[in-house]
């Protein structure tokens, strides 16, 4: 099997005899401006947007940041035109980007993910631990507290937008995450994504809170109801092929609209594996998907699917932003994972969470990283560092047979394998 796998802003040809090809159905071609225009002009369980506003009202649209390509300079752009068809002045607008915990954006970045509006619609950084930029706005039914930035609770009309993908507790990332944890404080991220935990007395994660699933999703449920209380009027949300090509647009209500892309997603990205192999040469599909290895951490996590216990997994993840967030390495210094465990639980951070999954596949299956990572960086992930492919290849096949069933995925951030 002959494959091209990106790493980074690369692209790298994988040959493997035998090997399985995991990849996305075949996808049609569609104008991206006309699934857009159709998906506002048909919303579900909501008013068309040029409907929802008024002139002289304060609107704010939250979307991502660079970390996750949705689409954004296409569909901005649609949006206020919207909104200016129902009377509102472009000073009265305002995009606030979702960064939930992570980095604050370049000019640069801002400039890729506004596409044309940048310079002429105002925009902004959420920032998690400004108390100043935050609004209480109460509890959920479970007692979870609620902080939002200010600027998004404060505004007449708020539209969330972002695109829909595999989470790997969450079920599904966008709908009500680009509020909870998009524009949240880190106390209610914190408070939500908790939620993965069984009580103290059972130990370990939900059943529930895997990737893929919504039903029953104690994670899910949480971040929901938080995002409720935000009372945005109207979502937005694409879904892409691998490829970053919107394939479809969803909007309308926080859920219903949520739901319905998620329903696509699941057939998107969910692709049938014949048998599990022993080696699997897993790309997180290039950047920004590898960006970091908070990011990457989604093609290991799914890649491990398509492998039997113990085997052997090479993860192409260029990770020019490092680990993505300081904290993260400072979990790492634990390695028992039930000491682990109890450390997350005592004072809990998302990091930690993504860094407790990391150790915990590491250690049930060997992993060869390829990044730019030094050997001691790659050893506090549990991982063997190869210097690039051709030389993990050779690591990998020392250990394994020259018959071993092996598998490539060169979408590995997008596709989640599954039992055929």
């Amino acid at each position: 099997m002959d494959a091209i796998c990106k790493y980074g802003h690369e692209a790298w040809r994988v040959q493997l005899p035998q090997a399985q090809l995991l990849s996305a159905p075949p996808l049609p071609e569609a104008d991206p401006q006309a699934l857009i225009k159709a998906a506002l002009d048909a919303p579900l369980g909501s008013p068309r947007l040029e409907e929802l506003a008024r002139p002289g009202e304060k609107v704010v649209i939250v979307t991502s940041d660079i970390t996750r390509y949705t689409g954004s300079p296409l569909y901005l752009p649609l949006l206020v035109e919207r909104l200016q068809q129902a009377g509102v002045a472009d000073a009265d607008m305002e995009i606030v980007i979702a960064l939930g915990i992570h980095r604050r954006q370049s000019a640069a970045e801002h400039q890729q993910i506004l596409g044309s509006l940048y310079g002429r619609i105002k925009v902004s950084d959420h920032d998690c631990d400004n108390a100043a930029q935050l609004v209480d706005l109460g509890t959920t039914s479970s007692g979870l507290p609620v902080q939002i930035n200010r600027t998004v609770a404060e505004a007449d009309r708020v539209v969330v937008t972002g695109t829909v993908g595999l989470h790997y507790f969450a079920g599904f990332g966008g709908g009500r995450k680009g509020l909870v944890p998009g524009v949240a404080s880190r106390t209610t991220c914190m408070a939500t994504h908790f939620s993965i935990f069984n009580p103290p007395e059972e130990g370990g994660r939900n059943s529930a809170a895997v990737t893929g699933n919504l039903s029953g999703n104690p994670v899910h449920a949480a971040i929901l109801e938080a995002a409720r209380l935000v009372k945005p009027d109207f979502l937005f949300n694409t879904v892409l092929a691998p490829d970053k090509r919107i394939i479809a647009a969803f909007a309308g209500d926080l859920d219903l609209a949520h739901l319905a892309a998620c329903e696509l997603a699941r057939t998107v990205y969910t692709v049938p594996l014949s048998q599990p192999a022993e080696l699997a040469v897993v790309s997180c599909g290039g950047h920004p998907k590898d960006i970091n290895f908070i990011q990457a951490h989604k093609a290991f996590d799914y890649g491990v699917r398509a492998l039997v216990p113990g085997g052997t997994l090479i993860l192409l993840a260029a990770c020019p932003d490092g680990f993505g967030n300081p904290t993260f390495a400072d979990w790492l210094r634990y390695r028992d994972l039930k000491q682990f465990e109890v450390a997350l639980r005592a004072g809990y951070e998302i990091n930690g969470q993504t860094a407790l999954a990391t150790l915990d596949k590491a250690q049930r299956y060997r992993t060869i990283l390829v990044s730019g990572f030094s050997a001691e960086q790659t050893a506090l992930l549990g991982m063997e560092k190869a210097v690039s492919l051709d030389c993990a290849l050779k690591m990998a096949y020392e250990k394994l047979p020259a018959t071993a069933r092996s598998v490539i995925i060169p979408d590995g951030g997008t596709l989640l394998p599954v039992p055929a």
